[in-house]
């Protein structure tokens, strides 16, 4: 790879961040959505995001795809690498102002994500990593504090999972092979910074989502010692035609 990536870390950090403040121009007073052929809502506050970020990426890097939930600014077939970009994930949550919205950036590199910065406007937290490196969190301008996934607890696991979606019959019979101590309900990729940050031992998710779902996340709990995989352990991959994942799994380090 000839990107420099620890060049390039803090200057995604810096869009997804300016990101966030557009977003929050509208967070007391949220546009009506509209809603998307699968039923998801949009609002003008994804846009206002993605005009931020996605241009951003391409200014910094000419030469890779950016995907964005949003526009497609580029085409990422048979790319090595491309960025994935959800400029307001979790709307329904943004709508709801429950404060679990966040906007992913990630670089993927041969079909694994290699960089990742998780924004959470409310608070302003910017969850991050790049490969080689571990994963951090910070709070506004404030100092990088590092993140690991933690030991599960004797107690047994703290699953996290969607807010909007709950326990669907997949996720249920996937957890009754394991000691269950609580369960946590959140919304968007909140979870998966849950998991690297060591509040929670695994996210599953049985429902559907997409690659600019769960491309930073993935990154973020890589680099804290947890991994990202199908149920069965195999590789979540990335660069689909659709863009379309199957069920997975996030684990803190050893949770499995």
């Amino acid at each position: 790879m000839d990107l420099d990536l620890v060049r390039l870390l803090p200057e995604v950090r810096t869009l997804a961040r300016a990101a966030g403040r557009a977003i929050l121009a509208h967070y007391d007073s949220p546009p009506a959505p509209t809603h998307k052929q699968d039923g998801s809502p949009v609002t003008q506050a994804d846009y206002d995001a993605d005009a931020i970020v996605s241009p951003g990426l391409a200014r910094l890097t000419p030469d890779l795809p950016v995907v964005s939930e949003e526009s497609r600014h580029g085409d990422a077939e048979g790319a090595r690498g491309f960025w994935l970009v959800d400029p307001l994930d979790g709307t329904r949550d943004f709508l709801a102002r429950t404060g679990d919205f966040t906007v992913n950036i990630a670089l993927v590199w041969d079909g694994q994500p290699v960089l990742g910065v998780l924004h959470v406007p409310v608070g302003d937290l910017v969850y991050a990593a790049s490969v080689p490196g571990g994963a951090i969190v910070a709070r506004g301008d404030g100092r990088d504090s590092p993140m690991r996934a933690r030991t599960v607890p004797a107690s047994g696991l703290t699953v996290v999972q969607s807010r909007f979606r709950g326990r669907t019959e997949g996720v249920e019979q996937f957890l009754a092979k394991y000691q269950v101590h609580e369960v946590v309900q959140r919304g968007s990729a909140v979870k998966f910074c849950d998991v690297a940050a060591g509040i929670a031992d695994v996210y599953p998710c049985f429902g559907p989502s997409y690659e600019w779902d769960t491309a930073a996340g993935h990154a973020i709990v890589n680099a804290a010692g947890g991994r990202v995989e199908l149920p069965d352990g195999g590789p979540l991959a990335y660069g689909k035609r659709d863009f379309l994942n199957g069920p997975f799994v996030a684990w803190g380090s050893s949770a499995r």
